[in-house]
Order: C-alpha cells, then sequence, then structure tokens
C-alpha cells in the first residue's frame, strides 16, 4: 500500500526579507510550511534567508507590495499571510509622510485583496504599539487611539483597513500590535532610529552610546523569534477579529541595556512625542492563544552580542548626525509639549 505525502500548507511572508518578517520565515519553514516571501529589499535583505538557502520550500519574490495584482499567483492556494512589508524607520515619518501613507496603507490594500481573492483562512497583520501614543501602562487593546507622528498613523489605518476587509469581505484578520521588537538581523542600514542599531555600532567602533534623555526611559522588548510564534499562535486560532499587544510584559530600561552591553555614554535631548514606559498587558494574548515570551532579555542581548559584527555596515550615529537627523522631529512635535 502507498501512502501519499499530504502537500505541506503555504504561507505568505510579505516583508520576509526584513527583520521580524525573516524570524517568522524561520518558523515557518520549521513547522513544515512552503513559504512565499515577497520583499522589495528596501528594507530587508536577502542575506536574512541565506541560512535556507537551497531549501526547496522557500521561494523569494523581490516585489514592491504596491504592484501586487489581486489575482497574483504567489497568492494562489496559501492558507496564511503574514503581512510585515512596510516602511519601519520612525523619525523619517515626519519628512516623508506621503511615502508611508502609500505603503504602510495603500500597499496593505494590496495584500488584502490578493488574500481575499485567493481565499486565505488567515491574515494575520503586523501592527504597532505606536498607535497608542503617549499610553497609559501597562497597555491593554482598549487603550484609546492616538497616533503622535505619520508612522504611527499609517500602520493604524492599515490594521484599520484589514478589519474593514474582514466586515465586508468577510477575510478572515487578526492584528498584532508590536511593542519594541529587538533581536538578530534588525536594520544595520537607513535611517537614524532603533536603540539597538544605533548602539551596536557604537559599541564596535567603541564609541559612546547616545543616551537619549537620562536612560531612565523603558521599553518592553520582546526577542524577534517570540514575536514569530505569536504570529504563529494568530493564524492557527480559530479566534478572528482581534487585535493583541505583544511585549514581553516586563520593560526594561536604556540604562540597563548600556549595562549588558557595557561602554560609555553621553545624553543627547530627549524628544517630544515619545513615551517614558512602553508597556504591553499581555494578558489577553497569553489567555486566548497561551502565548508567553521564551527568550529573556539577558539571553536575546546575549545572542545579539554573539553576532555583534552583522551590524558593521550599519551607520555610526553621533550627537551631530541624530541631532541633524531628528530637526524635523523637533519643530513637528515639540509644539505638543507646549499645548
Amino acid at each position: 500500500m502507498t501512502v501519499q505525502r499530504l502537500s505541506r500548507p503555504v504561507a505568505v511572508v510579505t516583508g520576509g526579507a526584513g527583520f521580524i518578517g525573516s524570524h517568522m520565515v524561520d518558523v515557518l519553514l520549521e513547522a513544515d510550511f512552503e513559504v512565499r516571501v515577497i520583499d522589495n529589499l528596501v528594507g530587508g535583505r536577502e542575506s536574512n534567508l541565506r541560512q535556507h538557502a537551497g531549501n526547496p520550500n522557500l521561494s523569494f519574490e523581490p516585489r514592491d507590495i504596491r504592484t501586487l495584482n489581486p489575482n497574483s499567483s504567489l497568492f494562489s492556494d496559501a492558507r496564511y499571510v503574514f503581512h510585515f512589508a512596510g516602511i519601519g524607520d520612525i523619525v523619517p515619518s515626519i519628512e516623508r509622510p506621503s511615502e508611508y501613507m502609500s505603503t504602510n496603507v495603500q500597499g496593505t490594500v494590496h495584500v488584502l485583496e490578493c488574500a481575499r481573492t485567493a481565499g486565505v483562512s488567515k491574515l494575520v497583520y503586523a501592527a504597532s504599539s505606536s498607535c497608542y501614543g503617549i499610553a497609559d501602562t501597562p497597555t491593554t487593546e482598549a487603550h484609546p487611539i492616538a497616533p503622535q507622528y505619520p508612522y504611527a498613523l499609517s500602520k493604524f489605518q492599515g490594521e484599520q483597513a484589514a478589519f474593514h476587509w474582514q466586515r465586508v469581505y468577510d477575510l478572515p484578520v487578526n492584528s498584532i500590535r508590536i511593542f519594541n521588537a529587538y533581536g538578530v538581523r534588525s536594520r544595520t542600514t537607513g535611517a537614524y532610529g532603533a536603540v539597538f542599531g544605533v548602539f551596536l555600532r557604537q559599541k564596535l567602533e567603541g564609541k559612546p552610546f547616545t543616551v537619549v534623555g537620562d536612560g531612565s526611559q523603558r521599553r518592553d522588548f520582546v526577542y524577534a523569534r517570540d514575536v514569530a510564534r505569536a504570529f504563529l499562535l494568530a493564524a492557527e486560532s480559530p479566534l478572528d477579529g482581534r487585535v493583541y499587544n505583544l511585549g514581553a510584559g516586563n520593560p526594561q530600561s536604556v540604562n540597563y541595556l548600556i549595562e549588558l552591553l557595557g561602554g560609555g555614554r553621553i545624553e543627547i535631548p530627549k524628544r517630544p512625542g515619545e513615551p517614558d514606559c512602553t508597556w504591553a498587558d499581555i494578558s489577553l494574548i497569553q489567555r486566548e492563544l497561551g502565548w508567553s515570551p521564551e527568550i529573556s532579555f539577558e539571553d536575546g542581548v546575549g545572542r545579539i552580542l554573539d553576532r555583534i559584527d552583522d551590524w558593521r555596515d550599519a551607520p555610526l550615529w553621533d550627537p551631530e548626525s541624530i541631532d541633524h537627523a531628528t530637526r524635523g522631529w523637533f519643530k513637528a512635535l515639540a509644539k505638543e509639549t507646549t499645548t
């Protein structure tokens, strides 16, 4: 008797050559999925997928999501779509708002149309906790929405589009509002942004860390692989129409990060429009999906330090270059603190 092997389920990962998206690819391949990656390589890198070179269950399409046709064969027979593609740099959104709205909102609409046409079982949208603005902590999913800058607005409107497609077209959707993801393969080029990318290059050069304010601000850092596990659980869950906050539920100070990294410091002005603390209330995702973080902050930082040479090509920031990069930010948002 011949037993025919069932074909693997198909998952599409937009932005799959990017930071979190590439960790999503890891988790899906380990779960025996056929994975199709779509990425325009503006923020992502093919090298993020090199550990899977030659894997017949992985395919890559260099494509801007805004060019996708609703009948795209990339989505044919797909069970799940994980939508990470978009512009993730926060500070430049002040200078280029139309580009952010085009990519993060209209690009999302193109992905939604592809998913709807293909009849996928679930689309999981990568939302951002920045939609909450200066939030009360711990922050629940019911917290009022108050985007402080165009990036935050664009990600929230992308989420709204996803749920609109659910209501109007019966497309099963869940959304995960990511707090502060970190880990190996995070951005090493591009605009001034996430603290790890800035600090790691400074450490490699023996330069002092540029600390915003006094470093007492805390961020709810969650390791990228833990993020990817949550997305798979959200796809496989029978529940849809859900919004989940995703962090470690255990915010860490920038000062503690500096202690783990080791090095000197120099303080630069605190940026307006940014919270002193981000802290996800993760009780809903724990209760409904059975997810909890597995990688401690100390372990995660250690994994990054083991691969610190990956950040040798990252920009080297100093107080002067940061001041230049954030002038538009201060001009646009400083008035929020005086009104």
